[in-house]
């Protein structure tokens, strides 16, 4: 179903849109976002919104009548995000509508743990029936994408990432009085996107038009029987219940740089599950990004793994994100064209089968 015709067949349910001020805030006012003495004055997209439709609002108090400068200080500003029945940036894709409850889930864990909470927006109103939530705005910042670019994580950034991980994946780990998020309809969808799609011959995606020749070496590696096996049989390590809260989608996209230093978002993809997948996932992208290798032997140094951590298997697991990242339907703006993104297979397919720290590590 696309998006105009599920509005129309549900009518009785509220539909952010960036350019429906007035419906925002009458939302606003209804949940109890919005006081009396307030308006919402403006409304933009906040990032891209790949999942979800992600809304900044502008609320001013009424009857200021005080200079502009001193009116903007007074002025607050909210993130607003509701997830639909599809993906966003693809309405021909569904997804879980429920992950919106998901996240709520995950910030209402988190919300006990201060070294967690503070690197996280403060969930401020979550709505089950419209799938809405209400973030703290972490202000004027990016996220990290730019990294695949000419831009570079920091060692304050890798430490604090490195640090934050370690305490969300030990904060929970065998305790049995938490609930177990278990977010099953949005590992199913990953699981597709992680270790299926990218392999199979006819999954309709043009490579050639994203790097020409990178089809035939798809091709390669589609037809390599033992490693797409061996991806396959990762999926349902992915799909077991694990003992550590994970984040779930551990990229650049997920970190915001602030005034304040690095922070995360968007936890819909969150789990109890192995902690490598997390450790993993961050591990890929320093080398999509071709990110100095310090900073990955940085990021091991700095992170405190739970007991049993299998760092055979934090690598197949990098090897597969770099893989679907490379041939999938999750395309990131990687430079270097075909030659590296061959290479990029070559490392994946090393990781994959030939588990070994040592190719993750080094440039």
């Amino acid at each position: 179903m696309q998006p105009d015709e599920w509005r129309r067949a549900h009518p009785e349910l509220f539909f952010l849109d960036p350019r429906d001020r007035e419906g925002l805030e009458a939302y606003l006012s209804r949940c109890g976002m919005l006081a009396r003495d307030e308006r919402l004055v403006a409304t933009a997209p906040a990032g891209e919104g790949n999942m979800n439709c992600v809304v900044r609002a502008q609320i001013r108090p009424t009857g200021n009548e005080a200079g502009s400068a001193q009116r903007a200080l007074a002025d607050r500003t909210l993130i607003v995000k509701q997830a639909r029945p599809w993906v966003e940036k693809y309405p021909a894709f569904a997804a879980p509508w429920d992950r919106a409850i998901r996240e709520a889930e995950f910030y209402a864990l988190t919300a006990t743990s201060p070294g967690i909470a503070d690197l996280l927006p403060r969930l401020l109103h979550a709505d089950e029936v419209h799938r809405v939530l209400v973030l703290e705005d972490l202000g004027a910042g990016t996220d990290y994408s730019f990294v695949y670019g000419e831009g570079r994580f920091t060692a304050d950034d890798i430490n604090r990432l490195a640090g934050w991980l370690g305490e969300l994946h030990g904060a929970f780990a065998g305790r049995g009085e938490h609930p177990r998020l278990s977010n099953r309809e949005m590992r199913e969808l990953n699981s597709r996107h992680l270790f299926f799609i990218p392999l199979a011959p006819d999954n309709g995606l043009d490579l050639d038009r994203l790097a020409p020749g990178l089809r035939d070496a798809a091709a390669a590696l589609q037809q390599d029987r033992v490693y797409v096996g061996a991806v396959h049989e990762m999926a349902r390590v992915y799909l077991a219940d694990g003992p550590c809260l994970l984040h779930g989608d551990v990229f650049p996209g997920s970190l915001l740089r602030t005034e304040r230093g690095l922070r995360v978002i968007d936890p819909e993809f969150a789990f109890f599950g192995p902690p490598e997948f997390d450790v993993a996932v961050f591990l890929a992208h320093l080398r999509l990004a071709r990110q100095p290798a310090d900073l990955a032997q940085r990021f091991l140094e700095r992170y405190e793994p739970h007991d049993g951590f299998d760092e055979r298997l934090m690598c197949r697991l990098a090897g597969v994100e770099i893989m679907r990242r490379v041939i999938g339907y999750a395309q990131l703006p990687l430079a270097g064209g075909l030659p590296h993104r061959e290479r990029l297979l070559a490392l994946s397919r090393s990781l994959v089968l030939a588990p070994n720290r040592a190719p993750l590590l080094n440039d």
